[in-house]
């Protein structure tokens, strides 16, 4: 796996992550919604932490400069 996200890329993604799992683990959002964003949060948390997308990979894009 080669980095394929910029820097400012995997900030955002971490913060979006943080900010999606706050609101479903906090009690924010609660019911299914909550349920889909305790999901869905570690989802762009994990991608930024590695500063690996394999949607990117697919889609052929890289964010960083190679």
């Amino acid at each position: 796996m080669r980095v394929n996200e910029a820097g400012w890329d995997r900030v955002l993604r971490v913060v979006l992550g943080l900010v999606l799992l706050i609101l479903g683990w906090g009690g924010i959002v609660s019911g299914g919604w909550g349920t889909a964003l305790k999901i869905l949060g570690f989802v762009p948390l994990l991608t930024g932490l590695v500063g690996y997308c394999p949607l990117y990979a697919l889609l052929k894009v890289r964010t960083n400069k190679a």
